[in-house]
């Protein structure tokens, strides 16, 4: 059986631990998904630019994204924003929280409790 919740990141950035920390605090059960190390393909990235865009999945303020070279920062699409995603994991920005009812970019402790007040396991 799969994960109801699943959280993708990668396990030395501070806002995926601070967002573990708030699952975990708040009884909500989740797979994590280390992005570096278990990888993803393009049908997942797809589905969640298809949800909330690819600029809001771009982290262009990642070290990974400024030391790029001007090329590739240069007229982004989604295409090319798609091909950076997958070569560099690290310029997704982060964490990406997926249930059956959506995905969410980022952590904000209030969006978090809107959204996981179903998912509570008291």
């Amino acid at each position: 059986m799969g994960c109801t919740v699943t959280l993708y990141g990668i396990r030395n950035c501070s806002t995926v631990k601070k967002s573990m920390q708030w699952l975990d605090d708040h009884h909500v059960a989740y797979c994590f998904h280390d992005l570096r190390k278990d990888g993803f393909d393009q049908e997942i990235l797809t589905r969640w630019i298809r949800l909330v865009g690819w600029e809001k999945l771009l982290n262009r303020s990642s070290m990974t994204f400024r030391q790029l070279p001007e090329e590739d920062k240069q007229s982004l699409n989604e295409g090319k924003a798609i091909h950076l995603m997958l070569v560099n994991p690290t310029v997704i920005r982060r964490p990406v929280v997926t249930t059956e009812s959506g995905v969410w970019v980022g952590f904000k402790p209030e969006t978090y409790e809107a959204v996981f007040a179903a998912f509570r396991g008291y």
